[in-house]
């Protein structure tokens, strides 16, 4: 037997976590996850050997799966459920790479996400979640595919496959690209991802996610500007009129700027251009600015913002900047049917995402997804009244439906 042998054969376990009725019973989800291949080689071993290096393996996993399932960051719902008092890093070195853990809605905070890659300089991250889908922004191959490009880091997925409460979408992530993804909506069954990853990606190159942006001047739209919500948030649109063009948009210190070439201008699709810049309050507090091309559910403007799945129009090219303050901007590109568009796409290191051919598919949005982690605790996170009464609606409404679909 020879180790590459072997090693076809070693998977990961995820360990999620569907239902906790008390303090002692719960009902979990096993999803046997990504194969993870270091560099093939044809030297033999023995059995006894063999064995010996699945044991250990499985010993630092069984340690590292336990000491993540403390969440750090809890989601509505999840009240009977303890945050540690402390932020809790995991860590663990293989011979492959340097791993890290954290569970779902934990990606969208400093800590202790941020940290692993930062301060702890993982080269790995084990991601098993039970994601929600959210569009335009948040379903889980968008932006865990986005976090992993972000942060410069393999990012390997594991969720729930849960149709009828909007959970499917696992993928493993590189810096660069991903490498396989799973999106299935019609279906109740799951899938096994593999797919071959570098031990230690190569450092991503520095982007300075302003200097493109600030260099343009914002022509004055007069009125054409109107307001959209995503996801409970105010943005401010800019509709595309021209199968080709130059657009730029604003909203307090962040102006998003989008030059564009569609291969025809469809009379039955509007896209826009959106920025937001400010503090999201409904089911977390954290402080967000976006820039935004996205495809509006009709070609009604009241809709722009709205989920939408499916799309015609193709674009030729596009370059996306803004004026961000901060490092962390995830790229995302969504098309049509929920799909990805592998090596499609770049990010210059003066802070464009740009195409760099023709996409495979028509496009649902192209985004900057940039957080702002230290204004995050602002003494105003809940001051605002109608944000008090959506946070209230989806802690009533989120439980409600969880009970009627048991």
């Amino acid at each position: 037997m020879t180790m590459s042998q072997l090693l076809d054969h070693v998977a990961i376990l995820f360990f999620c976590v569907l239902k906790a009725s008390s303090l002692h019973t719960f009902t979990a989800a096993v999803y046997e996850h990504a194969v993870i291949l270091p560099n093939a080689t044809l030297i033999p071993v023995s059995h006894e050997e063999a064995l010996l290096l699945i044991n250990q393996n499985l010993d630092l996993l069984e340690g590292a799966i336990t000491s993540a399932s403390k969440q750090q960051n809890l989601f509505l719902g999840e009240d009977e459920f303890n945050a540690p008092k402390e932020p809790e890093v995991v860590t663990f070195n293989t011979t492959f790479g340097k791993f890290g853990i954290f569970t779902c809605f934990d990606i969208l905070f400093h800590d202790p996400a941020v940290t692993l890659v930062k301060d702890f300089h993982v080269d790995t991250i084990l991601f098993p979640t039970a994601w929600m889908n959210v569009l335009p922004h948040l379903s889980a191959i968008e932006f865990h595919s986005a976090w992993a490009m972000g942060m410069g880091v393999n990012f390997l997925a594991s969720n729930l496959h849960y149709p009828s409460k909007k959970m499917t979408g696992s993928g493993i992530y590189a810096p660069d690209s991903p490498r396989a993804f799973h999106y299935d909506m019609k279906t109740e069954e799951g899938k096994l991802l593999l797919s071959q990853l570098a031990s230690h990606p190569h450092p991503t190159a520095v982007v300075n996610w302003t200097s493109y942006a600030s260099g343009i001047e914002a022509p004055s739209r007069g009125n054409q500007e109107f307001k959209g919500i995503i996801f409970f948030d105010e943005f401010t649109f800019l509709e595309l009129k021209g199968v080709a063009g130059n657009y730029t948009v604003c909203q307090k210190d962040l102006c998003c700027h989008l030059s564009y070439r569609m291969s025809e201008k469809r009379s039955d699709e509007v896209y826009v251009l959106g920025a937001f810049d400010g503090l999201h309050t409904v089911e977390g507090s954290y402080y967000l600015q976006i820039c935004t091309l996205l495809k509006c559910k009709t070609t009604d403007l009241h809709t722009c913002g709205d989920s939408v799945e499916t799309a015609s129009t193709r674009f030729e090219m596009f370059s996306l900047s803004g004026t961000f303050e901060t490092q962390y901007v995830f790229p995302e590109v969504l098309l049509s049917e929920i799909q990805l568009a592998p090596g499609e796409f770049q990010v210059s290191s003066d802070g464009r995402l740009c195409s760099q051919k023709p996409l495979s598919g028509p496009i649902l949005t192209v985004t900057l997804f940039g957080r702002l982690y230290e204004k995050d605790s602002s003494p105003n996170a809940f001051s605002d009244p109608m944000a008090q009464v959506l946070r209230v609606m989806l802690i009533v409404v989120i439980p409600i439906v969880y009970s009627l679909s048991w």
